[in-house]
């Protein structure tokens, strides 16, 4: 069985910064996986944050880029986001999520094997 659980969220000031981490089980980082993190904000879609191929290529929004930064290590099978500079428009529920194959990119996170985390909530405030 499959389980992705995510931690490290929590409120914080414009500015501040967190450190959001992803331990999976029933999966093998080191196989090909594609890892992301995606957010939903309130009255908002789902978008996607970050990602990090099998390979460790990565990938970011471009409302992240500079600010956050996505890494794993494959030997704790663990997902790490570490966000700097928050802003109150990063207030959302974070979703950590695997997806097997080739195909690592977001829009590819809409279909095939994939598996969810059940989200951490962080809060920005201004």
């Amino acid at each position: 069985q499959v389980q992705l659980v995510e931690s490290g969220g929590g409120s914080v000031q414009a500015g501040g910064s967190l450190r959001l981490s992803c331990a999976a089980s029933g999966i093998t980082f080191s196989d090909y996986y594609c890892m992301a993190w995606f957010r939903q904000g309130p009255g908002k879609e789902r978008e996607g944050v970050a990602l990090i191929s099998r390979e460790g290529m990565t990938t970011y929004a471009d409302s992240v880029k500079g600010r956050f930064t996505i890494s794993k290590d494959n030997g704790k099978n663990t997902l790490y986001l570490q966000m700097d500079s928050l802003k109150p428009e990063d207030t959302a529920m974070y979703y950590c999520a695997a997806r097997g194959g080739q195909l690592c990119y977001f829009s590819a996170f809409s279909k095939g094997m994939l598996y969810w985390g059940q989200g951490t909530q962080v809060t920005v405030s201004s």
